[in-house]
């Protein structure tokens, strides 16, 4: 178990540090970075709290419950509220009454670890269950989404374990708490790489999906017939699918409509957010090349027909046909 904690952990900073980088290199959209401030500080949180695992793992008389791991522990599960709230339910991350999601990190510095910690993992749950109800309330998009119900389902079994490990504390040893929670967090992280590389627009299809949920129509003097026979002119007969930097904006620019307009008309007329939309129109195009022009490499096809990059190509392809774009060619071919 010790062994499976260290590498964990490893896994946890290397990973964390990944993470951070490459939030840092992606273009920031302004509604967003509250957002995106709430995932830094969730990252980091966690990664420091790893740190101090590790220190106490191969030092155990070392003290380990200081007034900054609890102060660390108390800003978790904020910080992951605030990062899903946009993406959830489509509303402000901020508002007048949430600096109460403070209070309990300002108190722990003033009262005994013994009541602390309890109290963390106490909240921490109630926390779990605005997560429970928030996905509860998607639950007319479920159709959009299918692997990743699988992946939620995942965090939800790691956050059951962590608040079960909370309230079992006081009848196990310091050492097995820490490395049991050190396992746990490597897991978090190693579940969410997983699903970010499987599922890479999955935070994009989730907000989609939110907006669909509780935004009202903005669509009441749309000609949704005339919109969408344009729209399918734009994907079948322009293909203005290929355009790799093809954005909401820019699609919903050509068919005289906002984005917001856009966005709703393909969630309720397709049942899928926009990237999901362009990325099957891209995996269609691409199946019909890689059977009418089989001297081409299976990279230029997935270029040619929009994708920036081969891992978004043969993840997509795979999401959308289930299998790697080799071998739908192979397989159809010999047929």
């Amino acid at each position: 178990m010790q062994l499976v904690s260290l590498l964990l952990i490893g896994f946890s900073l290397f990973t964390a540090l990944l993470l951070i980088t490459g939030n840092l290199l992606q273009q920031f959209e302004a509604q967003l970075f509250s957002s995106k401030l709430a995932g830094f500080v969730l990252v980091i949180c966690l990664a420091i709290i790893q740190w101090l695992n590790l220190q106490f793992i191969l030092n155990p008389s070392e003290p380990v419950f200081s007034p900054i791991y609890i102060a660390l522990l108390f800003c978790i599960a904020p910080s992951f509220y605030f990062y899903s709230r946009r993406l959830l339910t489509a509303k402000p991350v901020f508002s007048r009454w949430h600096f109460m999601h403070a209070l309990p990190l300002f108190i722990s510095f003033f009262f005994p670890v013994q009541w602390m910690l309890p109290l963390v993992f106490l909240i921490g749950s109630g926390y779990l269950a605005w997560l429970a109800r928030a996905v509860y309330l998607l639950r007319k998009q479920r159709q959009r989404f299918k692997l990743e119900l699988l992946a939620l389902a995942v965090f939800f079994l790691i956050a059951i374990g962590v608040i079960m490990l909370g309230f079992i504390w006081p009848l196990i040893s310091n050492f097995t708490f820490i490395t049991g929670y050190s396992i746990l967090i490597g897991l978090a992280f190693f579940a969410s790489t997983l699903t970010l590389l499987r599922f890479p627009s999955i935070t994009a299809d989730v907000a989609e999906a939110a907006h669909a949920t509780y935004t009202e129509s903005t669509l009441k003097n749309i000609d949704r017939k005339k919109t969408l026979a344009q729209l399918n002119r734009l994907m079948t007969q322009e293909k203005l699918y290929i355009q790799d930097n093809l954005s909401l904006a820019i699609l919903a620019e050509q068919l005289q409509l906002n984005s917001h307009q856009l966005s709703e008309l393909i969630n309720t007329e397709f049942q899928q957010g926009f990237s999901k939309y362009i990325r099957q129109h891209r995996v269609e195009a691409a199946k019909k090349l890689l059977l009418d022009d089989p001297k081409s490499s299976v990279l230029s096809i997935g270029l040619s027909v929009g994708f920036s990059t081969q891992s978004n190509f043969y993840t997509a392809f795979r999401d959308i046909a289930g299998m790697a774009p080799g071998q739908y060619r192979k397989q159809n071919l010999k047929q």
